[in-house]
């Protein structure tokens, strides 16, 4: 018996079959110890089932590409085309609880090889030409997290600069604990910019430059 039920697998597949357009790659990085690991790589395996556009690898963290992409925790998760979108758009810890949609809506998005961002806001977004991280703190049950992480997913496929990474706050406490990460969402841009909340694309991407701007 997998993860993933019989009731939403028939969802998922339906849906894929309607909004799928190319080749999506799951890579999902392990170390075959942490307490997830397994979890997370036969979730990902399970969604590979459900359409012939989803593709997905296994792979160690030690691995060369893990290195390639900058992986260093496990489980890590990356929705990608293996080209355009690299490894910007990642998931540190298990995509469980209410954070499973943001990644069923990733596979969609890349797979469209589009984000819906506002003009404008798209166009602040492009003012972005250094690598810069948005590190999303989650707990599974936090009903705002996921327009946290999409924000931060979303930014991340307009601009080839910016990484956006999931990070479930119970799963790595020492991460947690860094940030001082009290409640979520909990966001922390290049280790300089912090705020807390899931704000509307036109305000975080204020804090995006922000961050942006300390850099120089």
């Amino acid at each position: 018996m997998g993860y993933i039920g019989e009731k939403d697998r028939k969802f998922l597949k339906d849906e894929f079959e309607k909004k799928l357009k190319e080749r999506v790659l799951l890579l999902v990085f392990t170390d075959g110890k942490c307490q997830y690991c397994q979890v997370t790589a036969d979730i990902a395996s399970e969604l590979s089932e459900l359409s012939d556009l989803i593709e997905y690898q296994h792979h160690s963290v030690d691995d060369e590409i893990a290195k390639k992409y900058g992986v260093e925790h496990a489980p890590t998760v990356i929705v990608t085309d293996g080209d355009k979108f690299g490894g910007r758009i990642r998931y540190v810890g298990l995509p469980s609880g209410y954070e499973f949609s943001s990644l069923i809506e990733d596979i969609i998005d890349v797979s469209r090889r589009q984000a819906d961002v506002d003009p404008e806001v798209k166009e602040k977004l492009m003012m972005v030409d250094k690598p810069l991280k948005i590190q999303v703190f989650v707990t599974p049950t936090c009903p705002y997290c996921p327009k946290a992480v999409r924000t931060a997913h979303r930014f991340a496929m307009i601009n080839e600069n910016i990484t956006g990474e999931m990070v479930e706050a119970i799963e790595f406490p020492a991460l947690a604990n860094r940030w001082g990460v009290m409640s979520v969402p909990h966001i922390v841009i290049n280790e300089d910019v912090q705020f807390i909340g899931a704000y509307p694309d036109e305000h975080y991407v204020e804090y995006v430059l922000q961050a942006y701007k300390n850099m120089k």
